[in-house]
């Protein structure tokens, strides 16, 4: 990973970070004010922010330290436990803003300067939300989870301030204080569902859950460049490190190619993948010979020991390369 990188990555989460705390700040500054339930809520999952956002600065250091011999496939994988405990320390605050809001809705207490308070969370939702669409941007563009969860998290920072405000100023209007609770005990609901979602995607990543995205991308560009050589693939498999992408599959090519052939035909699968893909990937590839069934499908028309002649082209997708099936197995199912 290059310096550049590294430095980008790094400066996002300190920035992040410190804003997290800024806002922290003026979230309670506003609760103490005004003694609002919803406030509160806002402000709790603040604290959230600032916890999250110091496991992922740490994440992000440790993410972009060089491969050892412990850890071969680099620290990426950390990135997924960040975003994992970042997924339950959100939905703890959701379940505590429920119970505490849930109370106030049978022993309500009264609020005030409900003006000043509504100023403060909009203000702090607006900020979040640039920092977090920012975030997610250059978590996008750098493959990095943390990034983008902790990016996501303050959208749904953002998303609750904004309820949270229009909750505010319809209590104002109405002077319904019981209404200070119920939009805290819904915004509750809506902050556990978030954290549920960022959990379920940290666990994907560390279980190797499969990028779908990425298969359809190298299956496309192998499709559209592929070598007569190149005969069949299957058992396409990918896993992500942090930043970092591994590929590794199964290409069958003619029995007859010597060690030379055979790594000239690899080494430009994996520099095409790598030049024309959108993400840069390590590849682990399996070269299997072709056998006899192989020859109705199969490009090479200069072939000396073709046992039937090319009938038709078997357009590779990523349904069939994923399988751990040679084409003409998978064409008897």
């Amino acid at each position: 990973m290059s310096k550049k990188i590294v430095t980008i990555k790094k400066k996002a989460i300190a920035i992040s970070l410190a804003m997290s705390v800024l806002l922290m700040l003026a979230k309670f500054v506003a609760y103490f004010i005004t003694g609002s339930n919803a406030i509160l809520t806002d402000a709790a999952e603040s604290i959230v922010n600032v916890i999250a956002g110091s496991f992922a600065f740490y994440s992000i250091y440790l993410s972009t330290q060089p491969r050892d011999e412990n850890h071969p496939y680099g620290h990426g994988k950390v990135e997924f436990f960040s975003a994992f405990v970042e997924g339950i320390l959100i939905l703890i605050a959701g379940v505590i803003i429920i119970f505490k809001s849930s109370y106030n809705l049978i022993y309500p207490h009264a609020v005030g300067k409900l003006l000043e308070g509504t100023l403060i969370i909009g203000i702090t939702g607006l900020i979040n939300m640039i920092v977090g669409l920012k975030l997610i941007s250059i978590g996008e563009k750098e493959h990095s989870v943390t990034l983008k969860a902790d990016g996501k998290h303050l959208l749904t920072d953002t998303y609750t301030s904004a309820a949270i405000v229009a909750g505010l100023i319809l209590i104002q209007l109405t002077h319904i204080i019981w209404l200070d609770s119920l939009l805290s005990v819904m915004v509750g609901f809506y902050i556990i569902y978030s954290g549920y979602q960022l959990t379920r995607g940290s666990v994907g990543g560390l279980m190797d859950e499969s990028d779908f995205t990425l298969v359809e991308e190298v299956v496309d560009v192998l499709q559209k460049n592929r070598h007569n050589p190149w005969i069949d693939v299957h058992n396409l498999r990918t896993q992500q490190y942090g930043p970092e992408f591994h590929i590794d599959c199964h290409v069958t090519l003619p029995y007859y190619f010597d060690l030379n052939q055979v790594h000239r035909e690899i080494s430009q699968i994996d520099e095409l993948i790598n030049k024309n893909g959108f993400r840069k990937a390590e590849l682990f590839i399996h070269a299997d010979p072709c056998l006899p069934e192989c020859c109705h499908y199969c490009h090479m028309s200069e072939c000396k020991v073709r046992a039937e002649a090319f009938k038709h082209e078997i357009v590779w997708t990523p349904e069939i390369v994923i399988k751990n099936k040679k084409h003409f197995e998978n064409e008897l199912l």
